[in-house]
């Protein structure tokens, strides 16, 4: 027979026993809900962002052509002028005189020829008659011939006159912003001289001229040439102030340079750009997103979705038909706004977890819902280069 102690460490010893028993009878967990995103493939245009500097679209250095003293400037500095519009006036009275003094030439050479024509008209008549010889008509028809010449002489010197007159008047060879005058009235300017009197440059539309990297235009040529791209030369490039900004009027890729520059080991490639207002100064530093290629059937994957381990691989938490989670190594290449361009380990169709990592395992069970936002950017920046990395 029990005495009293031992029955009651007899009931204390049920009773956790009972316990345990009904804590291994308690109903399983149920698997957690996580976020999911279901992988589609769709066009995607991988653009690259370049810095750049702006440049005029041309420029014209303004010189005298004739010899002369400065009578007059013409223009306001920094303004706008446009193409044979006067700049300079030149001290003009010797070449109006010249041009006088040919023009005068002209009417005694047209004199002298009416002469010789009237001569020669006559000896023609009479040579028939037998009234003067041969040899004087023939001496008539050559005075003809040499006063014809001398009015020829005549009037390209009046045309030659008449130009130079016409140089002491200095114009602008084209439209555009004119900048400061290097000389004032009263200067004495000679033809071709070296110094300029002033610039002119057309800044509408402008040259952008940004650089481009002769390793990373080969691979992308190659992407081209294997197919992996379609050409998108043809799209618009966006132009980006020093201050982040968007430049409000797109560009066109004019040319890529046919050359490397051997101190940098990058290409030269041209923009051209509206620039109506003249926002856009010569020398300014811009940065150009430039339509590298399209990528017909790329893969965006949310960045939520894409988990980095020490070592830099990147990896993705997918749920198959049973709704059990998989670890899947992948490789990314670029961001494209808030998701990763996927090259490998990823296809359309997977249902990648961007919610509720926390709490899974691969291997373990999980209720996923879609996400209802599921919206793409257009097109692919630079992103982060370093971020891709073998499987």
């Amino acid at each position: 027979m029990l005495n009293k102690k031992a029955f009651i460490s007899l009931l204390i010893t049920s009773a956790l026993l009972a316990a345990c028993d009904e804590r291994t009878a308690a109903p399983p967990m149920p698997a957690p809900q996580v976020t999911v995103v279901t992988l589609e493939s769709e066009p995607v245009t991988l653009t690259r962002e370049l810095p750049g500097r702006t440049s005029p679209f041309k420029v014209a250095e303004v010189r005298p052509q004739v010899n002369g003293i400065i009578k007059q400037q013409l223009f306001r500095e920094g303004g706008r002028v446009d193409a044979n519009q006067p700049l300079y006036q030149l001290d003009d009275a010797i070449y109006q005189a010249d041009v006088d003094s040919a023009r005068a030439k002209l009417q005694g050479a047209n004199a002298a020829m009416n002469i010789a024509r009237l001569k020669a008209e006559r000896t023609a008549g009479l040579v028939r008659s037998g009234a003067v010889s041969k040899q004087e008509n023939d001496v008539a028809e050559a005075d003809l011939q040499e006063a014809r010449a001398s009015v020829a002489a005549a009037r390209a010197e009046l045309h030659r006159a008449e130009i130079q007159l016409d140089y002491a008047q200095i114009t602008s060879p084209i439209t555009g912003r004119i900048g400061k005058s290097s000389v004032t009235q009263g200067a004495l300017v000679a033809a071709n001289q070296a110094a300029t009197l002033a610039t002119v440059q057309q800044l509408d539309p402008i040259y952008v001229d940004v650089t481009q990297s002769a390793a990373e235009l080969v691979s992308l040529r190659r992407a081209l040439q294997a197919g992996k791209l379609a050409d998108a030369t043809n799209l618009p490039v966006k132009i980006l102030l020093e201050d982040g900004s968007e430049f409000e009027h797109q560009g066109k890729l004019e040319f890529a340079e046919a050359s490397v520059d051997p101190s940098t080991g990058s290409v030269l490639l041209r923009v051209v750009v509206p620039n109506p207002d003249n926002m856009l100064l010569p020398g300014m530093y811009v940065r150009a997103i430039v339509g590298s290629g399209v990528r017909e059937n790329a893969i965006l994957v949310p960045q939520q979705g894409i988990a980095r381990d020490p070592k830099g691989n990147t990896s993705a938490m997918v749920v198959n038909e049973e709704n059990i989670v998989a670890q899947r190594s992948v490789r990314v290449s670029r961001t494209v706004g808030n998701h990763w361009l996927v090259e490998e380990g990823l296809e359309p169709g997977d249902r990648v977890v961007v919610a509720g990592l926390q709490k899974i395992r691969p291997g373990a069970p999980v209720q996923p819902s879609e996400r209802e936002d599921k919206q793409v950017p257009a097109a692919a920046g630079d992103g982060n280069a370093a971020a891709e990395q073998g499987s």
